[in-house]
């Protein structure tokens, strides 16, 4: 904070922009209703503002208007109570900004093929804002960044349309907590951390999410909040790592990764248990820290550690297909070549209909180069959708799940440990599977045709 916010008092417009939340009256505009835009969306209208939910997909907007779902979390019920109450429409047009008290910016970043931060959607956001922002507004940043990226990438784009960031226009950063599938949480459940520019942005800011949300956490600058998001993310790939490299080192040794984590986790004190897996995937995890480590280059520092786990994560499907490619040759001494393979759950994680950087698609990809030809089975993603890094699956079709097409693969690789998944079918039907999540285990299913990877 400078010393022009610190003995600036309350402006006119931070008044009013307080009386409105404490009212109820103000009207807030989310941009990008995707997994986190609109969770959001829901729990704000809930608490009885007025919402405009903004999407440049002119799909997703036409199915909210009629009531309609496309994330399996959120009910066309919720859809539907959302509309009904006059109190939420969504838009592709951002004039609609201009109307707006608050506006709040929740759209994805993520990586360019070359592992650097792609701020291409909140730059584009933003400048769609600014071009209808007038004095008396907030403008909350969600999408998780690298430190800095308020205060460098949005401000100077507010402060250019003449608008002053000191008591006129009130900016700052949010990071998103959504975790979806989770049933212990939600949008208002989860403590949300904020960051304001100066005192009086971060008050208005707190004042608005702890309106709907039971926990605010405020910090002293945007650059911190953003900094949070980052830190929880990476503790997680961090962590993730150290298991994956443990799974290696005492596979080697004829021990089972799972069964030591479940006895270490008994310990009541100093040690937290993670889970290792086929790789990392969503929008979080996979690309956050790599946010980081290209931030730290700019001051001539190397995050060597952080940097480390993401190469044990990405190396993870290839770990997956060579154990594969080994329980082939020593069941039925054939290679990959020529081999039928199912992968079951193409989702990044159990119980959602998220597949974004899903190592499922990693998968597909690395097994189909070894010159066998691959399916899929997801009961939540029916359609693998486009996807930059993985545009040559899009179309591909889920098969149906019985006994009878399960038997025509030569192996089944568990990736997404669904709870909806038949598992028992899975392996009685099946000549191999391969376990990458001990689900099979985990739900008593004891074969000599399940390998754990």
């Amino acid at each position: 904070m400078n010393e022009a916010q610190s003995s600036r008092g309350p402006t006119e417009h931070y008044v009013q922009l307080q009386a409105k939340i404490a009212d109820r009256n103000a009207v807030v505009a989310v941009c990008g209703l995707g997994y986190v835009g609109l969770p959001l969306a829901r729990a704000i209208c809930a608490a009885d503002y007025k919402v405009l939910g903004l999407d440049i997909d002119d799909t997703k907007v036409a199915k909210l208007n009629a009531g309609r779902t496309y994330i399996r979390h959120i009910s066309a019920a919720a859809i539907t109570a959302m509309v009904d109450t006059g109190r939420f429409s969504a838009s592709s047009d951002f004039r609609g900004v201009a109307g707006a008290d608050i506006v709040l910016i929740c759209v994805p970043t993520p990586l360019t093929r070359h592992r650097e931060p792609d701020l291409s959607f909140v730059v584009a956001t933003a400048r769609s804002v600014a071009e209808f922002a007038r004095p008396g507004q907030i403008v909350v940043l969600e999408s998780t960044t690298y430190p800095g990226t308020t205060m460098e990438v949005l401000a100077p784009l507010f402060s250019a349309r003449g608008l002053d960031l000191d008591g006129e226009f009130f900016l700052g950063f949010s990071p998103e907590r959504e975790d979806p599938g989770n049933l212990d949480y939600e949008t208002t459940t989860i403590p949300k951390v904020i960051g304001g520019h100066g005192e009086h942005a971060t008050k208005l800011i707190a004042a608005f999410y702890g309106s709907f949300v039971e926990t605010v956490v405020p910090v002293s600058s945007p650059g911190i909040a953003e900094a949070v998001k980052l830190t929880e993310n990476i503790f997680r790939a961090v962590n993730i790592a150290l298991v994956n490299e443990l799974k290696v080192v005492y596979g080697e040794m004829g021990l089972d990764i799972w069964e030591i984590i479940e006895a270490a986790k008994t310990k009541p004190f100093g040690f937290m248990p993670f889970y290792p897996g086929p790789g990392l995937g969503g929008h979080c995890i996979p690309i956050d820290p790599f946010y980081l480590t290209w931030k730290a280059r700019e001051y001539d520092v190397t995050a060597r550690f952080i940097e480390l786990a993401g190469q044990i994560n990405t190396n993870m499907p290839h770990l997956v297909v060579s154990r594969l490619a080994q329980a082939l040759d020593q069941r039925f001494q054939k290679g990959l070549s020529g081999t039928r393979v199912l992968i079951v759950g193409i989702a990044y994680k159990k119980n959602v209909d998220d597949m974004r950087e899903s190592p499922a698609l990693k998968l597909i990809e690395l097994i189909e180069n070894r010159g066998a030809s691959v399916d899929y089975f997801d009961p939540f993603i029916p359609e693998i959708t486009m996807t930059r890094e993985h545009a040559a699956l899009a179309g591909r079709r889920t098969i149906d799940f019985s006994a009878e097409t399960l038997s025509g693969y030569d192996a089944a690789v568990v990736v997404a440990d669904h709870d909806a998944i038949d598992y028992v079918t899975l392996v009685e039907s099946s000549k191999l599977v391969v376990d990458t999540r001990n689900v099979c285990a985990r739900n008593n299913v004891e074969s000599h045709k399940v390998v754990k990877a």
